[in-house]
C-alpha cells in the first residue's frame, strides 16, 4: 500500500465492484493524466505476462523427471482474528422510523457519519451542494400523499431522504457509460472513473437523491478518509449503501450511527429484520406510483397522535 503514497492530495481511489460482492481492493484513480495512467497499466501489464511467464517455467522444471517437486509444507499457524463473514442479500432495503430519528436526535450523526467517512464536500451554496443523506418535511418528500388534514405531527416531522435502490432504477436505463449499475443484490452503484458528468441520471431520478460537483471537492474536504476514494469535478456522486462496510461484514454507516432508528437487511427474507419491522407497522415509500420499486421504506409509527392512528389492516405502500 505504501506505493499508493496515501497522503491528502494522492487519497484518490475506488473499490472495484464485481458480481454481489466488492473487492476490498483499493485502486488509486483521477489522480494521473490519462496519458501516464495508461502508460502505467500497460508497464504493469507486461510486468504480469512476465510473472506469469515465470511461473510457466517452474511448472515446466517440476514436471520433469529430474526435478522433484517441492515437498509440501504446513501453512504456518496465525493469530490474526478473521474477518466477519459478508451478509449477502437477494434484495437489500432500509426500513426508516422518523419519529424515532426525532426522538434520539440522531440525524446529525448519521449524516455527520456518511458524509465524512465517504469524503462527502461540505459546501453552503445550495446551488452546488453535494449530499448523501438529508431531511425534509412530508409534504416535500410524499407529495402525491400530502392532504390538509393530515395530523400536525406527521406534518411537520423530517424524513431522511436518501438514493432509495429501485428495483427499477431510470437513473441506470439512462446512463450512457454503465457509471451507475445495479448490482444483483439490489444496491444501485456507482463506478466514478466512468461517469462524463452528462447528468442524465441526475434528470432522470425522481428522488433528487444525486449531486455533481460542480467543483474540485478537495478544498471543501475538512479531513480526508483514506478507507473512500474523493471524487473530482464533473462527477456525480449519491448514496452506496456502504457496499465497502458490507464486504467487510459491518453495517452502513447510517445504521450504525442512528441508534435503532434505521434498519437494514433482506427485503426478500421474511424472518430478516426489516421485514419483521414492516410487518409491525404501517410504511410508506416516496412515489411508489412511478414503478421505480424503492428499496426504502419509512414507518409512520409514532407519527399520529391516537386519535388519528390506522386502525390496522392497510396495505405496505
Amino acid at each position: 500500500m505504501s506505493e499508493l503514497r496515501r497522503t491528502q492530495k494522492d487519497i484518490k481511489g475506488t473499490y472495484v465492484t464485481k458480481g454481489t460482492v466488492p473487492f476490498v481492493t483499493y485502486v488509486p484513480f483521477m489522480s494521473l493524466e490519462r496519458r501516464e495512467f495508461i502508460r502505467q497499466g500497460f508497464a504493469a501489464g507486461l510486468l504480469g505476462l512476465g510473472a506469469l511467464g515465470s511461473l510457466g517455467a517452474l511448472g515446466t522444471l517440476v514436471g520433469c523427471s529430474k526435478v522433484a517437486a517441492p515437498a509440501a509444507t504446513a501453512p504456518a499457524a496465525t493469530t490474526a482474528t478473521a474477518a466477519p463473514a459478508a451478509p449477502a442479500a437477494q434484495r437489500w432495503g432500509l426500513v426508516i422510523d422518523p419519529a424515532l430519528l426525532v426522538k434520539t436526535q440522531a440525524f446529525n450523526a448519521v449524516a455527520q457519519a456518511c458524509h465524512s467517512h465517504h469524503n462527502v464536500p461540505q459546501i453552503s451554496d445550495p446551488k452546488t451542494e453535494v449530499k448523501w443523506i438529508w431531511q425534509d418535511d412530508f409534504a416535500h418528500c410524499f407529495e402525491e400523499m400530502d392532504s390538509a388534514y393530515l395530523p400536525a405531527a406527521l406534518r411537520e416531522l423530517q424524513f431522511p431522504v436518501l438514493c432509495n435502490h429501485c428495483e427499477n432504477p431510470v437513473c441506470v436505463r439512462v446512463c450512457p457509460t454503465q457509471a451507475t449499475f445495479k448490482r444483483d443484490d439490489g444496491i444501485v452503484d456507482m463506478d466514478y472513473h466512468r461517469c462524463i458528468g452528462c447528468r442524465f441520471c441526475m434528470t432522470s431520478c425522481p428522488y433528487g437523491a444525486r449531486s455533481l460537483n460542480f467543483c474540485d471537492p478537495q478544498p471543501y474536504i475538512a479531513q480526508v478518509d483514506p478507507g473512500y476514494p474523493t471524487r473530482m469535478r464533473g462527477v456525480v456522486e449519491k448514496c452506496n449503501f456502504c457496499v465497502e462496510r458490507l464486504a467487510q461484514g459491518l453495517p452502513p454507516h447510517c445504521v450504525e450511527a442512528s441508534q435503532g432508528a434505521i434498519l437494514y437487511g433482506d427485503l426478500d427474507d421474511p424472518a430478516s429484520e426489516v421485514r419483521q419491522a414492516l410487518a409491525g407497522s404501517l410504511s410508506i415509500r416516496r412515489r411508489p406510483e412511478l414503478g421505480t420499486e424503492p428499496s426504502v421504506y419509512y414507518l409512520l409509527r409514532g407519527a399520529e397522535s391516537p386519535t388519528d392512528a390506522p386502525k390496522g389492516g392497510e396495505p405496505h405502500a
